[in-house]
């Protein structure tokens, strides 16, 4: 089984300092990571996503209640907002 903490994004690197390509990708590949048991389907992933795009919270990707990347909690079958919004 992968490592766990190969699921989750580095929280000691600044955005600043990555590539902003690479940081696509490396989420992309944190999200692919997830098992399939624990990934929520694609259209609450979907939906999930809307519901965060609207929010005010959101800035550049990350959720300022909680410091996340939304794209990332989305993706977890037991993700939860913050903002009790999904």
């Amino acid at each position: 089984m992968d490592d766990p903490r190969m699921l989750r994004p580095c929280y000691q690197c600044l955005l600043r300092d990555m590539d902003p390509e690479a940081y696509k990708k490396d989420l992309a590949v944190y999200i692919e990571k997830i098992p399939e048991s624990a990934k929520a389907g694609p259209d609450l992933y979907e939906k999930r996503l809307k519901t965060c795009t609207e929010c005010e919270k959101l800035i550049s990707g990350t959720c300022m209640s909680c410091g996340c990347y939304v794209e990332l909690r989305a993706a977890g079958k037991y993700g939860r907002c913050p903002e009790k919004r999904w």
